[in-house]
Protein backbone atom coordinates (compact mmCIF):
# COMPACT_ATOMS: atom_id res chain seq x y z
CA UNK A 1 0.00 0.00 0.00
CA UNK A 2 2.95 2.34 0.49
CA UNK A 3 4.42 1.67 -2.93
CA UNK A 4 4.97 4.50 -5.38
CA UNK A 5 1.56 4.17 -7.03
CA UNK A 6 -0.26 4.52 -3.70
CA UNK A 7 1.52 7.83 -3.07
CA UNK A 8 0.12 9.53 -6.19
CA UNK A 9 -2.35 12.24 -5.19
CA UNK A 10 -5.25 13.06 -7.56
CA UNK A 11 -5.40 16.60 -8.92
CA UNK A 12 -8.83 17.13 -7.32
CA UNK A 13 -7.37 16.35 -3.91
CA UNK A 14 -4.42 18.69 -4.46
CA UNK A 15 -6.83 21.45 -5.43
CA UNK A 16 -9.05 20.73 -2.42
CA UNK A 17 -6.07 20.84 -0.09
CA UNK A 18 -4.91 24.14 -1.59
CA UNK A 19 -8.25 25.77 -0.74
CA UNK A 20 -7.45 25.41 2.97
CA UNK A 21 -4.42 27.65 2.62
CA UNK A 22 -6.38 30.07 0.45
CA UNK A 23 -8.83 30.30 3.37
CA UNK A 24 -6.05 30.78 5.92
CA UNK A 25 -4.50 33.50 3.78
CA UNK A 26 -7.72 35.48 3.75
CA UNK A 27 -6.77 35.93 7.41
CA UNK A 28 -2.97 35.78 7.26
CA UNK A 29 -2.56 38.38 4.52
CA UNK A 30 -4.84 40.73 6.41
CA UNK A 31 -2.73 40.36 9.56
CA UNK A 32 0.51 40.78 7.67
CA UNK A 33 -0.47 43.78 5.54
CA UNK A 34 -3.22 45.67 7.33
CA UNK A 35 -3.39 44.74 11.05
CA UNK A 36 -0.78 47.24 12.25
CA UNK A 37 -2.20 50.08 10.17
CA UNK A 38 -5.74 49.15 11.27
CA UNK A 39 -4.72 49.45 14.91
CA UNK A 40 -2.99 52.81 14.41
CA UNK A 41 -5.37 54.48 11.97
CA UNK A 42 -8.79 52.95 12.83
CA UNK A 43 -8.40 52.06 16.53
CA UNK A 44 -6.14 55.12 16.98
CA UNK A 45 -3.42 53.30 18.95
CA UNK A 46 0.20 54.42 19.10
CA UNK A 47 2.51 52.48 16.79
CA UNK A 48 4.51 50.96 19.66
CA UNK A 49 1.30 49.90 21.47
CA UNK A 50 -0.08 48.36 18.28
CA UNK A 51 3.18 46.52 17.67
CA UNK A 52 3.17 45.23 21.26
CA UNK A 53 -0.31 43.76 20.74
CA UNK A 54 0.93 41.84 17.72
CA UNK A 55 3.89 40.58 19.74
CA UNK A 56 1.70 39.44 22.68
CA UNK A 57 -0.52 37.48 20.30
CA UNK A 58 2.47 35.75 18.79
CA UNK A 59 4.09 34.97 22.17
CA UNK A 60 0.91 33.13 23.20
CA UNK A 61 1.72 30.66 20.41
CA UNK A 62 4.76 29.47 22.40
CA UNK A 63 2.38 27.41 24.53
CA UNK A 64 -0.44 26.85 22.07
CA UNK A 65 1.34 25.59 18.95
CA UNK A 66 3.42 22.77 20.50
CA UNK A 67 0.34 21.70 22.48
CA UNK A 68 -1.69 21.49 19.28
CA UNK A 69 1.10 19.53 17.61
CA UNK A 70 1.20 16.98 20.42
CA UNK A 71 -2.60 16.73 20.47
CA UNK A 72 -2.91 16.13 16.73
CA UNK A 73 -0.15 13.51 16.73
CA UNK A 74 -2.23 11.60 19.29
CA UNK A 75 -5.62 12.14 17.66
CA UNK A 76 -7.39 9.00 16.48
CA UNK A 77 -10.54 9.30 14.41
CA UNK A 78 -12.11 7.74 11.35
CA UNK A 79 -11.05 10.88 9.45
CA UNK A 80 -7.38 10.65 10.48
CA UNK A 81 -5.20 12.71 12.79
CA UNK A 82 -5.20 16.13 11.13
CA UNK A 83 -8.27 16.46 8.87
CA UNK A 84 -10.87 16.65 11.66
CA UNK A 85 -9.13 19.61 13.29
CA UNK A 86 -9.49 21.62 10.08
CA UNK A 87 -13.26 21.06 10.32
CA UNK A 88 -13.69 21.47 14.08
CA UNK A 89 -11.88 24.80 14.26
CA UNK A 90 -13.24 26.47 11.12
CA UNK A 91 -16.17 28.31 12.74
CA UNK A 92 -14.33 29.69 15.84
CA UNK A 93 -11.39 30.74 13.67
CA UNK A 94 -13.61 32.74 11.32
CA UNK A 95 -15.61 34.23 14.22
CA UNK A 96 -12.52 35.47 16.07
CA UNK A 97 -11.21 36.85 12.78
CA UNK A 98 -14.20 39.18 12.56
CA UNK A 99 -13.93 40.21 16.22
CA UNK A 100 -10.26 41.18 15.77
CA UNK A 101 -11.32 43.89 13.31
CA UNK A 102 -14.41 45.06 15.21
CA UNK A 103 -14.72 47.71 17.93
CA UNK A 104 -17.94 47.20 19.93
CA UNK A 105 -18.11 50.91 20.77
CA UNK A 106 -15.18 51.30 23.16
CA UNK A 107 -13.81 54.86 23.24
CA UNK A 108 -11.15 54.86 25.96
CA UNK A 109 -7.77 54.14 24.30
CA UNK A 110 -6.49 51.94 27.13
CA UNK A 111 -9.62 49.78 26.94
CA UNK A 112 -9.38 49.69 23.14
CA UNK A 113 -5.86 48.30 23.57
CA UNK A 114 -7.14 45.67 26.02
CA UNK A 115 -9.93 44.63 23.66
CA UNK A 116 -7.55 44.53 20.69
CA UNK A 117 -5.12 42.35 22.66
CA UNK A 118 -7.77 39.86 23.78
CA UNK A 119 -9.41 39.57 20.36
CA UNK A 120 -6.04 39.21 18.62
CA UNK A 121 -4.87 36.49 21.04
CA UNK A 122 -8.14 34.60 20.51
CA UNK A 123 -7.73 34.84 16.73
CA UNK A 124 -4.11 33.65 16.90
CA UNK A 125 -5.09 30.75 19.18
CA UNK A 126 -7.81 29.65 16.77
CA UNK A 127 -5.32 30.08 13.94
CA UNK A 128 -2.97 27.63 15.71
CA UNK A 129 -5.67 25.01 16.25
CA UNK A 130 -6.60 25.24 12.58
CA UNK A 131 -3.31 25.82 10.79
CA UNK A 132 -0.99 23.42 12.62
CA UNK A 133 -3.16 20.41 11.64
CA UNK A 134 -3.62 21.82 8.15
CA UNK A 135 0.11 22.18 7.46
CA UNK A 136 0.77 18.78 9.09
CA UNK A 137 -1.80 17.25 6.76
CA UNK A 138 0.36 18.26 3.80
CA UNK A 139 3.19 16.20 5.26
CA UNK A 140 1.17 12.96 5.37
CA UNK A 141 -0.69 13.11 2.06
CA UNK A 142 2.25 11.49 0.24
CA UNK A 143 5.90 10.52 0.66
CA UNK A 144 6.70 10.97 -3.03
CA UNK A 145 9.17 13.88 -3.47
CA UNK A 146 7.73 15.16 -6.74
CA UNK A 147 4.14 14.75 -5.56
CA UNK A 148 4.94 16.69 -2.40
CA UNK A 149 6.42 19.53 -4.48
CA UNK A 150 3.38 19.40 -6.76
CA UNK A 151 1.00 19.64 -3.79
CA UNK A 152 2.79 22.66 -2.36
CA UNK A 153 3.04 24.31 -5.77
CA UNK A 154 -0.72 24.05 -6.31
CA UNK A 155 -1.28 25.07 -2.70
CA UNK A 156 0.67 28.27 -3.17
CA UNK A 157 -1.02 29.06 -6.44
CA UNK A 158 -4.18 29.21 -4.31
CA UNK A 159 -2.30 31.26 -1.70
CA UNK A 160 -1.20 33.74 -4.37
CA UNK A 161 -4.79 34.10 -5.58
CA UNK A 162 -5.91 34.78 -1.99
CA UNK A 163 -3.02 37.23 -1.61
CA UNK A 164 -4.09 38.97 -4.83
CA UNK A 165 -7.67 39.18 -3.57
CA UNK A 166 -6.87 40.48 -0.06
CA UNK A 167 -4.11 42.89 -1.00
CA UNK A 168 -5.89 44.15 -4.10
CA UNK A 169 -9.51 44.43 -3.00
CA UNK A 170 -9.45 45.13 0.76
CA UNK A 171 -9.18 48.92 0.59
CA UNK A 172 -11.68 49.31 -2.29
CA UNK A 173 -14.13 47.03 -0.42
CA UNK A 174 -13.65 49.03 2.79
CA UNK A 175 -14.41 52.22 0.85
CA UNK A 176 -17.45 50.65 -0.83
CA UNK A 177 -18.97 49.15 2.34
CA UNK A 178 -17.98 51.97 4.67
CA UNK A 179 -18.39 55.16 2.66
CA UNK A 180 -17.74 57.73 5.44
CA UNK A 181 -17.67 55.08 8.19
CA UNK A 182 -14.35 53.25 7.83
CA UNK A 183 -14.94 51.03 10.87
CA UNK A 184 -18.18 49.70 9.33
CA UNK A 185 -16.38 49.15 6.03
CA UNK A 186 -13.68 47.07 7.71
CA UNK A 187 -16.18 44.87 9.58
CA UNK A 188 -18.20 44.15 6.43
CA UNK A 189 -15.06 43.36 4.44
CA UNK A 190 -13.69 40.99 7.10
CA UNK A 191 -17.09 39.29 7.48
CA UNK A 192 -17.14 38.62 3.74
CA UNK A 193 -13.65 37.10 3.86
CA UNK A 194 -14.61 35.00 6.90
CA UNK A 195 -17.63 33.44 5.17
CA UNK A 196 -15.54 32.54 2.11
CA UNK A 197 -12.84 31.05 4.35
CA UNK A 198 -15.36 28.88 6.21
CA UNK A 199 -16.61 27.33 2.96
CA UNK A 200 -13.07 26.64 1.76
CA UNK A 201 -12.06 24.93 5.03
CA UNK A 202 -15.02 22.56 4.76
CA UNK A 203 -14.08 21.63 1.19
CA UNK A 204 -10.50 20.88 2.29
CA UNK A 205 -11.75 18.53 4.99
CA UNK A 206 -14.05 16.70 2.58
CA UNK A 207 -11.59 15.95 -0.24
CA UNK A 208 -8.22 15.23 1.41
CA UNK A 209 -6.72 11.92 2.55
CA UNK A 210 -3.93 10.93 4.97
CA UNK A 211 -1.63 8.29 3.46
CA UNK A 212 1.38 8.24 5.81
CA UNK A 213 0.90 6.82 9.29
CA UNK A 214 3.40 6.44 12.16
CA UNK A 215 4.81 2.93 12.65
CA UNK A 216 2.09 0.77 14.17
CA UNK A 217 4.43 -0.25 16.99
CA UNK A 218 5.29 3.36 17.88
CA UNK A 219 4.42 4.06 21.52
CA UNK A 220 3.39 7.44 22.90
CA UNK A 221 6.46 9.26 24.21
CA UNK A 222 6.18 13.03 24.35
CA UNK A 223 9.70 13.58 25.66
CA UNK A 224 11.20 11.53 22.86
CA UNK A 225 9.15 13.34 20.20
CA UNK A 226 10.32 16.70 21.56
CA UNK A 227 13.96 15.59 21.86
CA UNK A 228 14.07 14.05 18.38
CA UNK A 229 12.58 17.16 16.80
CA UNK A 230 14.57 19.82 18.64
CA UNK A 231 17.86 18.01 18.12
CA UNK A 232 17.38 17.59 14.37
CA UNK A 233 19.65 19.98 12.44
CA UNK A 234 17.27 20.16 9.46
CA UNK A 235 14.39 21.18 11.76
CA UNK A 236 16.47 23.86 13.47
CA UNK A 237 17.57 25.24 10.11
CA UNK A 238 13.98 25.47 8.85
CA UNK A 239 12.75 26.98 12.14
CA UNK A 240 15.34 29.77 11.90
CA UNK A 241 14.58 30.31 8.21
CA UNK A 242 10.83 30.51 8.90
CA UNK A 243 11.34 32.88 11.82
CA UNK A 244 13.51 35.23 9.75
CA UNK A 245 11.21 35.02 6.72
CA UNK A 246 8.03 35.93 8.55
CA UNK A 247 9.60 38.70 10.59
CA UNK A 248 10.58 40.12 7.22
CA UNK A 249 7.30 39.52 5.41
CA UNK A 250 5.25 40.98 8.27
CA UNK A 251 7.56 43.97 8.63
CA UNK A 252 7.68 44.72 4.92
CA UNK A 253 3.96 44.11 4.41
CA UNK A 254 3.01 46.35 7.34
CA UNK A 255 5.49 49.07 6.41
CA UNK A 256 4.50 49.30 2.76
CA UNK A 257 1.01 50.55 3.54
CA UNK A 258 2.62 53.43 5.45
CA UNK A 259 5.21 53.82 2.68
CA UNK A 260 2.51 54.29 0.07
CA UNK A 261 0.44 56.73 2.06
CA UNK A 262 3.21 58.92 3.44
CA UNK A 263 6.50 58.40 1.59
CA UNK A 264 5.18 58.53 -1.97
CA UNK A 265 4.24 61.86 -3.47
CA UNK A 266 0.49 61.47 -3.95
CA UNK A 267 0.39 63.70 -7.00
CA UNK A 268 3.09 61.60 -8.69
CA UNK A 269 1.19 58.43 -7.77
CA UNK A 270 -2.01 59.92 -9.21
CA UNK A 271 -0.23 60.88 -12.45
CA UNK A 272 1.27 57.38 -12.69
CA UNK A 273 -2.12 55.69 -12.31
CA UNK A 274 -3.97 58.02 -14.69
CA UNK A 275 -1.23 57.49 -17.29
CA UNK A 276 -2.22 53.81 -17.30
CA UNK A 277 -5.89 54.65 -17.70
CA UNK A 278 -7.23 54.52 -14.12
CA UNK A 279 -10.09 56.96 -13.71
CA UNK A 280 -9.65 58.12 -10.10
CA UNK A 281 -9.49 61.27 -8.02
CA UNK A 282 -6.26 62.33 -6.35
CA UNK A 283 -7.78 61.44 -2.96
CA UNK A 284 -8.17 57.84 -4.17
CA UNK A 285 -4.53 57.57 -5.28
CA UNK A 286 -3.31 55.90 -2.08
CA UNK A 287 -5.94 53.15 -1.82
CA UNK A 288 -5.95 52.44 -5.56
CA UNK A 289 -2.16 52.73 -5.91
CA UNK A 290 -1.43 50.42 -2.99
CA UNK A 291 -3.96 47.90 -4.30
CA UNK A 292 -2.44 47.93 -7.81
CA UNK A 293 1.05 47.67 -6.31
CA UNK A 294 0.07 44.56 -4.35
CA UNK A 295 -1.89 43.03 -7.21
CA UNK A 296 0.97 43.46 -9.68
CA UNK A 297 3.32 41.74 -7.24
CA UNK A 298 0.83 38.91 -6.71
CA UNK A 299 0.39 38.38 -10.46
CA UNK A 300 4.16 38.15 -10.98
CA UNK A 301 4.47 35.80 -8.01
CA UNK A 302 1.64 33.66 -9.40
CA UNK A 303 3.45 33.34 -12.75
CA UNK A 304 6.72 32.54 -10.98
CA UNK A 305 5.14 29.82 -8.84
CA UNK A 306 3.46 28.22 -11.85
CA UNK A 307 6.34 28.44 -14.32
CA UNK A 308 9.48 28.26 -12.20
CA UNK A 309 9.10 26.69 -8.77
CA UNK A 310 8.41 23.04 -9.56
CA UNK A 311 10.74 22.99 -12.58
CA UNK A 312 13.68 24.53 -10.71
CA UNK A 313 13.16 22.42 -7.58
CA UNK A 314 13.01 19.14 -9.52
CA UNK A 315 16.09 20.06 -11.56
CA UNK A 316 18.35 21.68 -8.96
CA UNK A 317 16.86 20.73 -5.61
CA UNK A 318 14.83 22.81 -3.16
CA UNK A 319 17.77 24.00 -1.05
CA UNK A 320 19.82 25.39 -3.94
CA UNK A 321 16.85 27.18 -5.50
CA UNK A 322 15.84 28.69 -2.15
CA UNK A 323 19.32 30.06 -1.43
CA UNK A 324 19.71 31.76 -4.82
CA UNK A 325 16.20 33.18 -4.99
CA UNK A 326 16.15 34.43 -1.40
CA UNK A 327 19.51 36.18 -1.92
CA UNK A 328 18.06 38.00 -4.93
CA UNK A 329 14.96 38.90 -2.92
CA UNK A 330 17.11 40.47 -0.20
CA UNK A 331 18.95 42.54 -2.81
CA UNK A 332 15.80 43.93 -4.47
CA UNK A 333 14.21 44.63 -1.05
CA UNK A 334 17.21 46.73 0.02
CA UNK A 335 16.84 48.80 -3.15
CA UNK A 336 13.49 50.17 -1.93
CA UNK A 337 15.54 52.67 0.09
CA UNK A 338 16.70 54.37 -3.12
CA UNK A 339 13.56 55.81 -4.83
CA UNK A 340 12.64 59.41 -4.14
CA UNK A 341 8.96 60.19 -3.34
CA UNK A 342 8.33 60.94 -7.03
CA UNK A 343 9.99 57.76 -8.43
CA UNK A 344 6.74 55.80 -8.57
CA UNK A 345 7.63 53.79 -11.67
CA UNK A 346 10.91 52.63 -10.06
CA UNK A 347 9.00 51.42 -7.00
CA UNK A 348 6.70 49.32 -9.18
CA UNK A 349 9.66 47.89 -11.14
CA UNK A 350 11.45 46.93 -7.91
CA UNK A 351 8.27 45.27 -6.64
CA UNK A 352 8.01 43.18 -9.82
CA UNK A 353 11.66 42.12 -9.62
CA UNK A 354 11.37 41.29 -5.90
CA UNK A 355 8.18 39.27 -6.47
CA UNK A 356 9.72 37.34 -9.36
CA UNK A 357 12.83 36.52 -7.31
CA UNK A 358 10.79 35.38 -4.31
CA UNK A 359 8.15 33.40 -6.27
CA UNK A 360 10.05 30.10 -6.67
CA UNK A 361 10.63 29.89 -2.91
CA UNK A 362 6.95 30.22 -1.98
CA UNK A 363 5.92 26.54 -2.36
CA UNK A 364 9.29 25.17 -1.25
CA UNK A 365 9.16 26.09 2.43
CA UNK A 366 6.38 23.70 3.41
CA UNK A 367 7.59 20.98 1.05
CA UNK A 368 10.98 21.16 2.78
CA UNK A 369 9.33 20.95 6.21
CA UNK A 370 7.58 17.78 5.05
CA UNK A 371 11.04 16.47 4.17
CA UNK A 372 12.16 17.42 7.69
CA UNK A 373 9.38 15.28 9.22
CA UNK A 374 10.66 12.41 7.07
CA UNK A 375 14.24 13.12 8.18
CA UNK A 376 13.29 12.87 11.85
CA UNK A 377 11.63 9.51 11.16
CA UNK A 378 14.64 8.44 9.08
CA UNK A 379 17.06 9.22 11.91
CA UNK A 380 14.98 8.06 14.89
CA UNK A 381 12.49 5.44 13.60
CA UNK A 382 9.69 7.57 15.07
CA UNK A 383 7.29 9.98 13.34
CA UNK A 384 5.91 13.12 15.02
CA UNK A 385 4.53 15.11 12.08
CA UNK A 386 2.24 17.34 14.13
CA UNK A 387 4.92 18.40 16.61
CA UNK A 388 7.42 18.97 13.80
CA UNK A 389 5.03 21.25 11.91
CA UNK A 390 3.79 22.96 15.10
CA UNK A 391 7.31 24.10 15.89
CA UNK A 392 7.62 25.64 12.45
CA UNK A 393 4.23 27.37 12.68
CA UNK A 394 5.32 28.67 16.09
CA UNK A 395 8.41 30.19 14.45
CA UNK A 396 6.11 31.64 11.78
CA UNK A 397 3.81 33.28 14.33
CA UNK A 398 6.63 34.61 16.46
CA UNK A 399 8.11 36.07 13.30
CA UNK A 400 4.75 37.49 12.26
CA UNK A 401 4.25 39.21 15.62
CA UNK A 402 7.84 40.39 15.95
CA UNK A 403 7.86 41.76 12.41
CA UNK A 404 4.74 43.82 13.04
CA UNK A 405 6.07 44.88 16.44
CA UNK A 406 9.44 45.97 15.04
CA UNK A 407 7.69 47.95 12.30
CA UNK A 408 5.44 49.65 14.86
CA UNK A 409 8.28 50.44 17.27
CA UNK A 410 10.61 51.80 14.56
CA UNK A 411 8.06 54.14 12.99
CA UNK A 412 7.02 55.28 16.47
CA UNK A 413 10.68 55.96 17.42
CA UNK A 414 11.07 58.05 14.28
CA UNK A 415 8.04 60.16 15.22
CA UNK A 416 5.06 58.62 13.40
CA UNK A 417 1.76 60.17 14.56
CA UNK A 418 -1.18 57.72 14.59
CA UNK A 419 -4.72 58.54 13.56
CA UNK A 420 -4.65 58.29 9.76
CA UNK A 421 -4.46 61.07 7.20
CA UNK A 422 -1.97 63.10 9.26
CA UNK A 423 1.00 64.68 7.49
CA UNK A 424 4.15 63.03 8.85
CA UNK A 425 7.49 64.79 9.38
CA UNK A 426 10.74 63.92 7.59
CA UNK A 427 11.98 61.78 10.47
CA UNK A 428 8.83 59.63 10.46
CA UNK A 429 9.11 59.11 6.71
CA UNK A 430 12.78 58.11 7.08
CA UNK A 431 11.72 55.48 9.61
CA UNK A 432 9.11 54.16 7.19
CA UNK A 433 11.73 53.94 4.41
CA UNK A 434 14.20 52.04 6.62
CA UNK A 435 11.63 49.50 7.80
CA UNK A 436 10.53 49.01 4.17
CA UNK A 437 14.00 48.28 2.81
CA UNK A 438 17.24 47.93 4.78
CA UNK A 439 15.96 46.11 7.87
CA UNK A 440 13.91 43.45 6.00
CA UNK A 441 16.78 42.91 3.55
CA UNK A 442 19.10 42.07 6.45
CA UNK A 443 16.59 39.59 7.84
CA UNK A 444 16.19 37.92 4.43
CA UNK A 445 19.98 37.48 4.47
CA UNK A 446 19.74 35.71 7.85
CA UNK A 447 17.34 33.26 6.20
CA UNK A 448 19.94 32.59 3.52
CA UNK A 449 22.52 31.79 6.20
CA UNK A 450 20.09 29.37 7.89
CA UNK A 451 19.67 27.48 4.61
CA UNK A 452 23.38 26.70 4.43
CA UNK A 453 22.98 24.46 7.50
CA UNK A 454 20.01 22.56 6.00
CA UNK A 455 21.42 19.07 5.22
CA UNK A 456 18.71 17.63 2.93
CA UNK A 457 20.01 18.05 -0.60
CA UNK A 458 18.22 16.62 -3.64
CA UNK A 459 20.46 13.53 -3.65
CA UNK A 460 20.17 13.00 0.11
CA UNK A 461 16.38 13.28 -0.06
CA UNK A 462 16.10 10.65 -2.79
CA UNK A 463 18.23 8.24 -0.75
CA UNK A 464 16.21 8.96 2.43
CA UNK A 465 12.85 8.38 0.73
CA UNK A 466 14.04 5.08 -0.70
CA UNK A 467 15.02 3.88 2.78
CA UNK A 468 11.75 5.04 4.35
CA UNK A 469 9.70 3.35 1.60
CA UNK A 470 11.60 0.14 2.23
CA UNK A 471 10.88 0.30 5.96
CA UNK A 472 7.16 0.88 5.33
CA UNK A 473 6.93 -2.03 2.89
CA UNK A 474 8.65 -4.26 5.43
CA UNK A 475 6.22 -3.22 8.18
CA UNK A 476 3.26 -3.95 5.90
CA UNK A 477 4.68 -7.33 5.01
CA UNK A 478 5.23 -8.20 8.66
CA UNK A 479 1.71 -7.02 9.56
CA UNK A 480 0.24 -9.19 6.78
CA UNK A 481 2.23 -12.22 7.97
CA UNK A 482 1.02 -11.69 11.55
CA UNK A 483 -2.57 -11.59 10.34
CA UNK A 484 -2.15 -14.78 8.34
CA UNK A 485 -0.75 -16.52 11.44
Amino acid sequence: MNDQASQIVPLSEKLGYSLGDAAANLVFQMMMIFQLKFYTDIFGLDGAVAGSILMVGSISAIIVDPTVGLLTDRTKSRWGKFRPWVLWTAIPFCLFYVLAFYNPGIQEKSMVAVYATISYVLMMTAYSFNNVPYTSLGGVMTSDIKERTSITTIRFVAVTIAQFFVQGFTLPLVDTFGQENKQHGWVCTIALFAVIALVLFIITFLVTKERIQPPASQETNIKEDIRNTLSDVSWNSMALLTFALFITLAMWGSAMSFYFQYNIDQRSLYDFLTFFGFNITQEEAYSMGFSIFNMSGAVVQFIGVICLSRYLANKYGKKRVFIICLSMTAFFTALFYIPSPTDVSLMFVLNILKSLAYAPTVPLLWAMIGDVADHIEYENYRRATGFCFSGITLALKLGLGLGGAIAGVIISMFGYVSGGGIIQNESAMEGIRIVSSIVPAILFAIGVIALYFYPISKEYNEQMQAVLSGRRRLREKQAAENLSD
